[in-house]
């Protein structure tokens, strides 16, 4: 198999100059066309986002903090003498407090091709729906406004008219087909560290599964639990990235059983096989619930109680967030703030000086 290959950002550039040059994305001598696609990663906060990533990769890289939201790329040919795919890859850090962010890489030119890949923290079941929530509530309310933009300048306009419209369209026998909110582009979600989720007790990791193969199938996604820590988890788990960057079938693999990793892809779960909330300590006639979805997140969080942690009030002030530190801008920062707060009690001593003497 072919390898993922990762050039200069100048020859990138330099392709992506030529490419527009001579009026397609065609390579300069067979005249195949190149296949480009955008992937956006978004998920919990320290939740191995960018580790995963590095793995699907290929890359012996050590990963680092993300900033806010990086770009990054691959590139894979289909065969011999054949031009090289292009998957553009941005990763949004930060948990849910930049979700703003998602605006730069959902874009009218990007749309058409892009999927958005969710990673949730699995050793912190708490923060979990939360944080499903915030972000693919951002992601899909801007990933409307642009398809709207698209519609209302479809000729005339230099952006390329989608394939799709935020309304994506499922097969005609895809499960429950009229009873799910299919999510406006691909998705996939994955459960990180199951390396640690493995060991929890038998009942929550099943409150915890059978939710997840509640959201992936309401809004047809597929989902996959991994571990930076297992060959195997990571392989299944590129398998699916693999579809979503460069369009190669993924794995027919499926595992559902709620005490090994989750392995479903899009359109092989249905509501009849995942059953009804997992009822632990909970009486759903209780719940008053406007619709199924909101059913499962009142049985979720009664299970496991949502962190009241305000990332937005966190990252007010980068300067102090820990994945951002600097020994010696931080040393020098310190000194002028000890050198401000000198000036300052200096000042007031002057003032009431002055005031005394009037």
């Amino acid at each position: 198999m072919p390898k993922i290959s990762s050039d200069t950002l100048w020859e990138l550039a330099a392709a992506e100059v030529h490419s527009r040059e001579s009026g397609g994305a065609e390579d300069r001598d067979g005249g195949e066309a190149v296949n480009e696609r955008t992937v956006l990663l978004m998920g919990s906060k320290a939740g191995g986002k960018t580790s995963i990533l590095l793995r699907c990769l290929d890359r012996d890289e050590l990963s680092k903090p993300t900033l806010a939201l990086e770009y990054t790329f691959g590139r894979r040919a289909r065969g011999h003498n054949t031009p090289k795919d292009i998957a553009h890859l941005w990763e949004l850090g930060g948990g849910t407090s930049l979700s703003d962010l998602v605006q730069i890489p959902i874009t009218p030119v990007t749309i058409s091709c892009l999927s958005v890949i969710l990673v949730l923290d699995l050793s912190k079941p708490n923060a979990l729906w939360g944080t499903m929530e915030k972000l693919l509530q951002a992601a899909q309310a801007h990933l409307e406004r642009t398809s709207s933009q698209v519609q209302k300048s479809k000729s005339g306009v230099k952006h390329q008219t989608p394939s799709h419209s935020a309304a994506r369209v499922l097969p005609k026998d895809y499960p429950d087909r009229e009873l799910i909110s299919p999510f406006p582009v691909p998705l996939l979600i994955i459960g990180s560290k199951y390396d640690i989720f493995q060991e929890f007790d038998s009942d929550k990791k099943k409150v915890v599964s059978k939710t997840l193969r509640f959201i992936a199938h309401y809004y047809a996604a597929s989902l996959v639990f991994t571990s930076i820590k297992s060959e195997s988890l990571i392989s299944k788990t590129k398998s699916f990235f693999l579809h979503l960057a460069f369009s190669l079938e993924r794995g027919k693999t499926v595992s559902s059983d709620p005490l090994k990793p989750l392995i479903i892809p899009a359109g092989s779960d249905s509501f009849g096989q995942i059953g009804s909330p997992p009822t632990v300590d909970v009486d759903i006639t209780s719940l008053h619930a406007k619709n199924p979805k909101d059913l499962w997140k009142k049985v979720y969080e009664r299970v496991f109680p949502p962190e009241s942690t305000n990332e937005q009030r966190e990252l007010k002030d980068p300067a102090k967030d820990p994945q951002y530190s600097e020994p010696q801008i931080d040393g020098m920062r310190a000194q002028k703030d000890q050198e401000l707060e000198q000036y300052k009690r200096n000042a007031a001593k002057s003032w009431k000086g002055l005031e005394l003497e009037t």
